[in-house]
Order: structure tokens, then C-alpha cells, then sequence
């Protein structure tokens, strides 16, 4: 009996494993996906400004530029934080969840400006922030 159990556990142990790094690379592609798209959304709000659609009277209202910038800055972060997902690190997984919580934040901001890309990163965004959340430390590949 204990030969089928230590069977089972291997496989489901296997399996679990399978499905974390799965999951963490899931995330670590679409983490680069956001940075990339935030890199370009915020050079387009740096460079043209006619890009994006202007909303009177909008709360939250900055200029373009300070919009592009801080897009900019969230994208490279992002890119950089997903070589770290790639190689499993629990401080990037850490990171993430951040990085694509500010995202979430961000895009909300400025929504206005652009609306419908503003709710596609916020999607992207909470697939990102489910991947890295669902895996266990103890799931990891190796441990």
C-alpha cells in the first residue's frame, strides 16, 4: 500500500508542480506583454498627444505627458520584473503583484484618455496578479 501512495503523491506532487511554473510563466509572459504595451502607450502620450481623446472636466486630469511618463516608468519596471518571473524568484512574484496593482491604478486613472486600452490592461492585469497569487512557494519546480 505504501509503494501506491508514495505513487499518487509523486504524480500529484508532479502534477502541482506542473500547473506552478505553468502559472508563473503564464504570468511572466503576460507581464512583458503589459510592460511592452504600457512602453508604448506612454511614448505615444509623450510624443503625440493627439493619440489619446481629451475629456473636460475628468477628476483625475493631468497632462498627457505626466500620463506617458508614468506609463513609461510602469512598463519598464514590468519588462524587468518578468525576467525575474522567468527564472521563479519569489521577489518577483512579489513584485509583480505590485507592479501590476499600480497598472490596475494607473490605467484607471486614465481612463478617460483611452478608454477601451485602458480596461484591456486592466484585464491583462488581473490575469497577472491571479497567476502570480495562485502558486504556492512550496509548488515551485525544485522545492
Amino acid at each position: 500500500m505504501s509503494a501506491t501512495n508514495t505513487a499518487r503523491t509523486r504524480s500529484t506532487s508532479t502534477a502541482k508542480q506542473g500547473w506552478a511554473s505553468g502559472l508563473t510563466a503564464f504570468a511572466a509572459v503576460m507581464l512583458l506583454l503589459l510592460g511592452l504595451l504600457n512602453l508604448f502607450r506612454g511614448i505615444m502620450a509623450v510624443a503625440e498627444d493627439e493619440v489619446f481623446v481629451t475629456t473636460p472636466n475628468y477628476i483625475f486630469e493631468f497632462d498627457l505627458t505626466s500620463w506617458g511618463w508614468i506609463h513609461l516608468i510602469l512598463g519598464a519596471v514590468a519588462v524587468l520584473l518578468s525576467a525575474g518571473l522567468f527564472r521563479m524568484a519569489t521577489w518577483a512574484r512579489v513584485a509583480g503583484v505590485v507592479i501590476a496593482s499600480l497598472v490596475v491604478i494607473a490605467n484607471f486613472l486614465s481612463l478617460p484618455y483611452f478608454p477601451v486600452w485602458s480596461v484591456v490592461m486592466i484585464a491583462i492585469s488581473g490575469f497577472i496578479i491571479w497567476a502570480l497569487c495562485v502558486v504556492r512557494p512550496d509548488d515551485r519546480l525544485g522545492a
